[in-house]
């Protein structure tokens, strides 16, 4: 068995289609179905020597399971190594026990995961006391890419005022907001939050005056619940921003969101394409070509023209 090919969860096709079209691979898509008792039966494609899974991991549950099927399925087929391409990547948040008793989902996820695949790349994943992505999936490969050159790439396309304030709602965003406002030639701050719980945040601003008549840009990794962007806007209306927008990487948020996002004073929001989302705005194809293009070397696919 010979070539590379990539099979995708039915919920990301469209976005591995394009990656295909790109890489010039097969694509095969994993057929789910669902008993009525809740279980699953998986069925993948024909298989290749290299594999890639695509598999954007949010609602992770029933896609994780899928996963673990389709990788056996794969194995018994013939696959000889297979690459998870998670552009979000689900479970990082929690790295450790916050309070007795509570399970440490990071490591048990990145143990399960790294008892299937070879190799996985995924895209700003959401690692806070960990600080390289190869810990959390031990003896295997694994690769966390930024999805900043991506943003960048856009804001450039649809044009930014160079008066812009880049702002994070919080320190842990300070890599994202610090890498896109060098890109694009931008100030940056980020905001002090304190969090009242999953959907109550305070916002405030070490330096306010610096926001006062200029448009502002606020920069996250993911955006879950919507609470810490709608709080952040109110703030940044306050101090006297003229214009909010909104980017991130993962936009998990319910798509009703954007009215309240609107009525907070947002003008736009825009998410990569790692999970699809109605405000999918950024395709990360390149960057994710990039990261694959070595799977295809003489070694793994013997058909490619030298």
């Amino acid at each position: 068995m010979t070539g590379v090919a990539i099979q995708s969860l039915p919920t990301g096709a469209d976005d591995a289609r394009r990656l295909a079209a790109l890489l010039g691979l097969p694509l095969r898509e994993i057929a789910l179905h669902d008993f009525p008792d809740g279980e699953m039966r998986v069925t993948i494609g024909p298989a290749a020597s290299t594999t890639i899974i695509y598999a954007s991991l949010d609602r992770p549950n029933d896609k994780l399971l899928a996963i673990l099927f389709a990788a056996e399925a794969m194995r018994r087929a013939g696959a000889r190594r297979l690459v998870l391409l998670a552009p979000y990547l689900c479970y990082m948040r929690q790295d450790t026990a916050f309070h007795e008793g509570e399970a440490i989902s990071q490591k048990a996820v990145g143990r399960l995961i790294a008892g299937m695949v070879d190799r996985v790349v995924t895209v700003d994943a959401h690692l806070h006391r960990t600080t390289d992505i190869r810990a959390v999936f031990p003896g295997i490969e694994a690769e966390n890419l930024s999805a900043m050159p991506a943003i960048a790439d856009a804001m450039r396309s649809t044009g930014i005022d160079p008066a812009t304030v880049a702002i994070g709602p919080d320190a842990e965003s300070r890599p994202w907001v610090s890498d896109l406002a060098g890109q694009l030639g931008l100030t940056h701050t980020v905001a002090q939050k304190i969090r009242r719980g999953d959907r109550a945040v305070e916002i405030g601003f070490a330096e306010p005056g610096l926001l006062a008549g200029r448009p502002v840009l606020l920069v996250d990794d993911i955006v879950s619940s919507g609470g810490t962007l709608i709080a952040c806007a109110t703030a940044l209306k306050a101090a006297g921003a003229t214009t909010i927008d909104a980017v991130m990487t993962h936009a998990l948020f319910a798509p009703e969101m954007a009215t309240a996002f609107a009525d907070a004073g947002i003008r736009s929001v825009r998410s990569t394409s790692s999970v699809p989302h109605p405000s999918n705005a950024i395709p990360l194809d390149e960057i994710l070509a990039t990261a694959l293009r070595r799977e295809l070397d003489d070694r793994n696919f013997p058909e490619k023209t030298p």
